[in-house]
C-alpha cells in the first residue's frame, strides 16, 4: 500500500533484489488479492506470495495478526523445495 518512493526506501534498505508490489488502491485492490482490509485502521493485512520461476503463485499466506506470516526461513524451504521439485519433472 506504500507509495513508490516508501516502496523504493524499503527497497534501498533491505537491498531487495526482487519486484516490489506499491501504490495499492484501498480496498478495491485488497479485494482483488484476498488480502483484508481494515476499515477502522486503514490498513491492509499480511499478504504473502512465493512465485515460482514462471511468475505462478506457489504459495500463499494471509494474515491478520503476526501468526501464519510467512517468515525468510520458511519461504526459503518452500523455494528450495519448489526448484528441486521443478527439476525433478523437468
Amino acid at each position: 500500500m506504500d507509495p513508490l518512493d516508501k516502496a523504493r526506501e524499503t527497497v534501498d534498505k533491505l537491498q531487495l533484489t526482487f519486484p516490489v508490489v506499491y501504490g495499492l488502491e484501498v480496498p478495491s485492490d485488497a479485494d482483488k488479492i484476498g488480502a483484508f482490509w481494515e476499515e477502522r485502521r486503514k490498513i491492509i493485512h499480511a499478504t504473502n506470495f512465493i512465485l515460482d520461476s514462471d511468475k505462478k503463485v506457489v504459495d500463499a499466506s494471509y494474515s491478520i495478526g503476526p501468526i501464519g506470516r510467512i517468515v525468510a526461513a520458511d519461504a526459503l524451504s518452500h523455494i528450495q523445495f519448489f526448484k528441486k521439485r521443478k527439476a525433478q519433472s523437468g
